[in-house]
């Protein structure tokens, strides 16, 4: 038992010996096995020593427990840590109603509901035009980006696509590049060193073999604590699976019946002229896809509120709903079947 000690103290001193003259090893974390080195340190399962001070991690925290990531960049903050963004771009949020979405827009779908969407845009121009209509707006953010939007006139939900972030201190760009791994000095300081990836030759034969001697002992007491670790993992993950709540997915929303083909023919339609001015209680763009009219496009009102929209557009909201989708009236059936073909 004396001589188990005795080799179990010895390698915790050889161990502690190399670790302050080598740089800590590389750890993996997740479901995707991220690789975790300088400057970053696992918590728990690396000393302090082997990460540079704000670079702490943690498997939990590398994962969007929500799967999310908008809703954290709506209260996303950088200060007091070492990172910085490589590029700013501002971007507006919106929640609109639903109905007035369609699918030409972009939502993002982890922020909405049955009732709202919410949509990002970096064109303040579209911004303030949707939340001149029906639209509230959320927020206006600088979010971390690799580089400018390719197009600013449109609405995006990969807002987590292109997220960059980097740092300026510690410098390991030319260590790395000759080859080697950055490291702390030592642990009284925050001074880093380059260390290289082969082992050292200079170390004497008679070390050597007191550590063949103490792997020797301790390999098998490893063995049998890390067959202990896995079946405690497994039967705390059975256990967590079988006690997590049942996820509940969203209901569909149920589409209204809206009006009948006859119905919605027999409103009055008319082509664009070269003025572009639409008659009645209207502006020169259409409440539903806002895109101003153009010349020699076609338009249909509804009779009894006057209110126009392209087409298309109002065609397919009338298949859905009987309303108009700006004063909410529902139109008269009886009335608009009387009335004779549109011009």
């Amino acid at each position: 038992m004396d001589i188990l000690i005795f080799f179990s103290c010895l390698y915790a001193l050889l161990h502690a010996a190399a670790a302050a003259a080598e740089p800590c090893s590389i750890t993996r974390c997740g479901r995707n096995e991220v690789p975790i080195r300088f400057p970053f340190r696992q918590q728990g399962k690396q000393p302090e020593s082997c990460g540079y001070p704000g670079f702490n991690l943690g498997c939990r925290n590398i994962y969007d427990p929500d799967d999310c990531l908008p809703r954290r960049l709506l209260s996303f903050n950088l200060s007091g840590s070492p990172f910085v963004a490589v590029f700013h771009q501002n971007y507006t949020f919106l929640s609109c109603p639903t109905q007035v979405t369609n699918s030409r827009l972009n939502t993002i779908g982890c922020l909405s509901n049955s009732t709202h969407s919410v949509l990002a845009t970096s064109s303040i121009n579209l911004a303030n035009r949707m939340a001149s209509s029906s639209c509230r707006i959320i927020s206006t953010l600088p979010i971390p980006v690799s580089g400018p939007a390719k197009s600013e006139e449109g609405f995006t939900a990969e807002l987590g696509a292109d997220i960059q972030l980097t740092w300026y201190a510690p410098q390991c760009v030319e260590c790395e590049e000759q080859g080697g791994i950055c490291g702390l000095k030592n642990h009284s300081s925050e001074e880093i060193d380059c260390f290289n990836l082969p082992e050292s030759g200079g170390r004497s034969e008679g070390l050597r073999v007191f550590r063949i001697i103490c792997l020797s002992i301790a390999i098998p007491s490893l063995s049998c604590a890390v067959g202990i670790a896995v079946f405690a993992c497994f039967f705390d993950r059975n256990v967590q699976r079988n006690n997590s709540p049942t996820a509940v997915l969203p209901q569909p929303m149920v589409s209204a019946t809206g009006l009948d083909e006859s119905t919605i023919e027999s409103y009055e339609k008319m082509v664009v002229g070269d003025s572009r001015r639409i008659p009645g209680p209207n502006d020169a763009t259409c409440p539903i896809c806002l895109s101003e009219y153009r010349t020699t496009e076609t338009i249909r009102c509804i009779p009894e509120c006057k209110h126009c929209f392209h087409a298309e557009c109002i065609d397919e909201w009338l298949r859905l709903n009987t309303s108009c989708p700006v004063c909410r009236n529902n139109p008269s059936t009886e009335d608009a079947g009387s009335r004779d073909d549109p011009v």
